[in-house]
């Protein structure tokens, strides 16, 4: 079975991703877990301690989500979880608020019902963009990851904060310092920080807008794709829109995507969009029509999608049948349409591409 790190280094060898130091360290980091991970025995009569867990973090670009995607991919664990640490939360709080409904328990009978529930779904727990900016998340995290170490359940985490910066200048604060201390306790820190943006290279290192439609702007998504993920494989994600269930076909290292009918096309509304937006830091959208009148709908959907992906400061990569400005010429909503336009062409600039992407706090600002 290949390791994470042989996986790494036959990216590198590939030419997918470009060698580092800072990385290859990181996914012997990895690697030493994983091996850990193969000769752990969790259950029978001779158990073993679960091994230590991994918090990897750092500036963003810099390839967590990448080294996340290769661990998982090889980790040697046969129930084991990928996911964003904001569904992975939205989820347990859905949990938590249905748990009080059907039962009289006290709070902390129902977050270990909740641990449980996780600890029987993967012994691996691997978080991308671990993140606290939310009260309720932090009111319950220290309860509920105390039930999860004990359950048993191995955690690697990626985030672009140090431990000690999650749920900086928050209310309460002090209540929530505990929980930082046992994650220290209870997993390395690892530090990914090496000179180069790489995602903000391979953004850089090509145009991202292509028009018109074509065989030549089709072969140019398919190159920014390789570039953005590094030859990763794509897979498929549900996202929790409050309770409702989206799903992203093709994602990988944190990008998603899509065909412009998957997203305009479909009864979506900002609230599909910002949850996407939250979750990946560059979207690629192909195909987009010009748009008229007669495609009113999906012509409101679309601004609805770019104002959500603009306000977090989400890369964008597209095709199109023609430039920002002429993508809906003359109609009912042209003149909104300038504003959308008027972004389309900003997000195309060395400025907006440098900029980093928003925390959940931009979203109060949509509404449909």
């Amino acid at each position: 079975m290949t390791t994470p790190l042989a996986a790494y280094r036959a990216r590198v060898a590939a030419g997918d991703i470009a060698a580092d130091s800072n990385q290859a360290e990181a996914a012997a980091r990895l690697d030493a877990l994983a091996e850990a991970l193969a000769n752990w025995k969790p259950d029978g009569w001779f158990k073993s301690p679960p091994p230590r867990g991994l918090y990897i973090y750092g500036p963003v670009g810099r390839g967590k989500s990448m080294l996340l995607d290769i661990f998982f991919e090889h980790a040697p664990v046969k129930k084991k979880r990928r996911v964003h640490f904001h569904e992975f939360m939205l989820a347990r709080h859905g949990f938590l608020q249905k748990a009080r409904l059907e039962s009289a328990g006290a709070q902390d009978q129902l977050i270990h019902l909740a641990a449980r529930q996780v600890a029987d779904e993967a012994r691996l727990l691997c978080f991308d963009e671990f993140q606290v900016t939310d009260i309720a998340d932090a009111m319950i995290l220290g309860r509920l990851f105390e039930r999860l170490f004990e359950e048993g359940v191995v955690i690697v985490a990626t985030s672009n904060r140090p431990p000690d910066d999650l749920y900086k200048n928050g209310l309460n604060r002090q209540l929530f310092t505990p929980f930082i201390a046992m994650l220290k306790q209870k997993l390395d820190v690892f530090e990914l920080t090496g000179p180069h943006d790489y995602r903000l290279r391979q953004l850089m290192a090509a145009p991202v807008w292509y028009a018109p439609l074509g065989p030549a702007a089709s072969e140019a998504m398919d190159n920014a794709w390789a570039r953005l993920t590094g030859g990763a494989q794509p897979q498929a994600v549900t996202l929790d829109v409050s309770g409702r269930a989206l799903r992203v076909e093709r994602q990988a290292a944190g990008a998603a995507r899509f065909g412009f009918e998957e997203l305009c096309a479909r009864p979506l509304g900002a609230a599909d969009y910002l949850e996407i937006a939250e979750r990946f830091h560059t979207v690629l959208l192909e195909d987009i029509p010009k748009l008229s009148p007669s495609k009113r709908e999906e012509a409101a959907r679309f601004r609805t999608l770019i104002d959500a992906l603009y306000e977090a400061k989400v890369k964008l990569v597209a095709s199109a049948d023609a430039e920002p400005q002429k993508l809906y010429p003359e109609g009912d909503q042209s003149f909104e349409f300038e504003r959308t336009a008027s972004r389309l062409i900003e997000m195309r600039s060395q400025d907006y591409l440098a900029l980093p992407r928003r925390d959940a706090e931009w979203k109060s600002g949509i509404v449909e």
